[in-house]
């Protein structure tokens, strides 16, 4: 658990690096309601969540290429739906 000092300057540190974009954002998400900031803070860690994931499967898929695990994929059969290889994802859904 961080001191209240250290706790500061992590704040601090992180605000200084922080896009302009999203400090707007929390400024404004700041002046509304706190259950309003609740849904936003809840569906921001769920985006969040869902981008790490992401990232962390594409980081498998990468791993596996390199270790010469790939195939070579019909992108025309893949697109019309004629044959999808049962381990391909098709759809991601990530919430917006």
């Amino acid at each position: 658990m961080l001191n209240q000092t250290a706790w500061f300057a992590a704040v601090l540190c992180y605000r200084f690096a922080m896009s302009t974009t999203l400090d707007i954002a929390l400024t404004k998400i700041a002046a509304l309601p706190e259950a309003a900031q609740e849904r936003i803070a809840r569906d921001l860690l769920d985006r969040i969540d869902a981008l790490s994931n992401l990232r962390a499967e594409i980081d498998i898929g990468l791993k596996e290429l390199d270790e010469g695990l790939g195939s070579p994929l019909d992108l025309e059969a893949i697109s019309s739906g004629k044959s999808v290889p049962a381990d391909i994802v098709t759809t991601i859904e990530i919430k917006v």
